[in-house]
């Protein structure tokens, strides 16, 4: 198998505010040659570096907004967060926690701090991605999927060097524990200082890792530091990491849908028709209600 090499590295934007309670580095899409088509069907991806947020009554967050077309996944590092939509889901992740909401056809939801975490302060750190939904599967009905971290597959690497959680996909025979509409490939690894670990992928996948916190070599050349986010060439297969001190990287890699990618706003679909029926459903109130 043949070494799969950097493209790019990334290093963080400045923040900005998803509602008031998510303060946001933005990498997906972005100027770095991370546009939508370049990950798909990786098409968004927000992190929410460690940042500390004082205590408030009235919980953080975004309020009621609607999306049709795609999945949003949160994936919780610290703090809590509550979602509620208008399918009936509603949940609360924690620490090593993961939210996998299927809006599909069309939804209405809310994503906040959770109440205690809200009244007591805190850190709180998160990473959302909207992953894209193949154009048969864009109109099948919403789902949830309410990942506690004990429900995620673990690799145990040798020697207690770390673990690597699966959420979506395979590792070496550990299957993900989120159903997904494509193949595709979600990780987090927790790893050790000294620690190293091999991954593989087909080359026609899109393939990125992105360092949550530490710092990592990659194929044994590369220094990557935290808050980075790592493109790979799609030739090759193989690639590799090793810490220099104990580190969590998120591993994202998917067979691309190839498929047109119309985005405005909340709504992802194939053509500029359906964007526009995308919003009319939802004014005439076809996704739903939630109450604020």
């Amino acid at each position: 198998m043949k070494t799969k090499n950097i493209e790019i590295v990334v290093a963080p934007r400045e923040p900005h505010y998803v509602g008031d309670g998510f303060r946001v580095h933005n990498f997906i899409p972005s100027g770095y040659r991370l546009d939508m088509e370049r990950m798909d069907p990786f098409i968004l991806l927000d992190y929410n570096s460690p940042f500390y947020f004082p205590p408030t009554d009235k919980p953080r967050g975004v309020s009621v907004h609607p999306h049709r077309g795609f999945e949003t996944v949160t994936i919780a590092y610290q703090g809590k967060v509550a979602h509620h939509d208008s399918s009936g889901n509603s949940g609360v992740i924690g620490e090593g926690d993961v939210q996998w909401m299927t809006a599909a056809s069309g939804i209405l939801h809310k994503e906040y701090h959770e109440e205690k975490f809200s009244k007591e302060g805190g850190y709180f750190q998160m990473a959302q991605l909207w992953v894209n939904l193949p154009a048969k599967d864009k109109m099948s009905a919403p789902k949830y999927q309410g990942i506690t971290n004990s429900q995620i597959n673990k690799y145990q690497l040798a020697d207690n060097k770390g673990v690597i959680e699966v959420i979506a996909g395979n590792y070496k025979d550990v299957k993900g524990a989120a159903s997904t509409f494509s193949p595709i490939n979600m990780f987090n690894t927790r790893l050790e200082a000294g620690a190293k670990a091999e991954f593989s992928f087909p080359s026609n996948y899109n393939t990125a890792l992105f360092v949550v916190d530490g710092e990592i070599t990659v194929n044994g050349s590369k220094t990557v530091a935290e808050n980075h986010f790592v493109l790979f060439e799609n030739e090759g297969e193989d690639f590799s990491m090793e810490t220099t001190k104990k580190s969590t990287v998120l591993i994202l890699s998917g067979e691309p849908l190839n498929e047109p990618i119309v985005a405005q706003g909340p709504f992802v679909m194939n053509s500029r028709e359906e964007i526009a029926q995308a919003i009319k459903d939802y004014n005439l109130g076809k996704f739903g209600y939630l109450e604020e």
